[in-house]
């Protein structure tokens, strides 16, 4: 009995690494959208995209990113600071990839206003929906791909403010997406990052708006915290981008992607726990927030 336990799962194991690896057909003639080239996980996956042979829309936010990004790139590279809908239209599309995002700011729901909220949400959330949908009927024609990129925090939430409500969200829209969308062709994948050195979790950008946050507190609500933040993060950024990439170009690509070890390790198996455990587990932690060195010194502020 246990022999046949052992020789199904290995058979099982088999058939699926095999489906898992075949590739789509005709690279070369497929474009490819990609958003938030300047740096991190999109710039990292034009490039990867680019090699591969794809033709790669690259949309930046600065004049800056679209210059290195052309010079470090073949001619079926196109860098643009907003999606060229007539190019598109033209040219058809295959994959979009919604990358772009922002993390800041952060820190305890208790420091944020509303403005705050809408801000992250209006990038992370309103900015996917609002491109995904523009760009649908040439997905739908191509019977091709969208990638969202998420992160582990859109399974279990670790810090406040608008970043994980966000990507809550942005899991929910692209579960619904998915299935919308299996009825016309289009598979959608989603990636959860872990902690990953990108700008998103760039120290001195976190630490300032740490401080504009605490500036703008009331005294009362200042003498409650005092708290610092500790994280070591992963530099090796590709883990994600070659999820990315097999989500663009496997014949039978996953419906999610978990990219790091901690990912898979920690904040993956803490969101199957019943809320309190989560909570127990989460809080016990030496507050290890979501970025490296990122802290708030509370006396230092007042």
């Amino acid at each position: 009995v246990l022999l046949c336990i052992l020789a199904t799962f290995a058979v099982v194991t088999l058939a699926w690494y095999i489906r898992d690896s075949l590739k789509v057909d005709s690279i070369t003639e497929k474009f490819v959208l990609v958003t938030g080239c300047d740096s991190g996980f999109g710039n990292l996956l034009a490039h990867q995209l680019d090699q591969k042979g794809f033709h790669v829309i690259a949309t930046c936010l600065t004049e800056k990113g679209c210059m290195d990004l052309k010079a470090e790139t073949s001619w079926r590279l196109k860098a643009v600071l907003i999606p060229v809908s007539n190019t598109l239209s033209h040219a058809g599309l295959w994959g979009l990839v919604n990358n772009a995002g922002r993390s800041i700011p952060v820190g305890p729901s208790e420091w944020m206003q509303m403005e705050d909220f809408r801000n992250i949400l209006n990038v992370n959330l309103f900015g996917l929906i609002e491109l995904t949908l523009k760009l649908l009927p040439l997905l739908k024609k191509a019977r091709g791909r969208v990638v969202n990129v998420s992160s582990v925090m859109g399974r279990l939430v670790l810090t406040g403010g608008g970043y994980c409500v966000s990507k809550w969200a942005v899991e929910s829209f692209s579960d619904s997406l998915r299935r919308d969308m299996r009825h016309f062709g289009v598979k959608v994948s989603i990636i959860e990052p872990g902690f990953f050195k990108t700008a998103v979790t760039n120290v001195n950008l976190i630490d300032a708006d740490l401080r504009r946050l605490w500036d703008q507190l009331h005294i009362d609500v200042k003498e409650t915290y005092g708290e610092k933040y500790l994280q070591n993060c992963d530099k090796d950024i590709s883990k994600v981008t070659h999820c990315m990439e097999h989500a663009l170009t496997a014949r039978h690509p996953r419906s999610r992607y978990t990219a790091g070890w901690d990912a898979r390790l920690i904040w993956l198996p803490i969101s199957y726990l019943p809320s309190f455990m989560a909570d127990f587990i989460v809080c016990a932690l030496p507050l290890k927030s979501i970025h490296k060195k990122a802290y708030i010194k509370h006396k230092s502020y007042l």
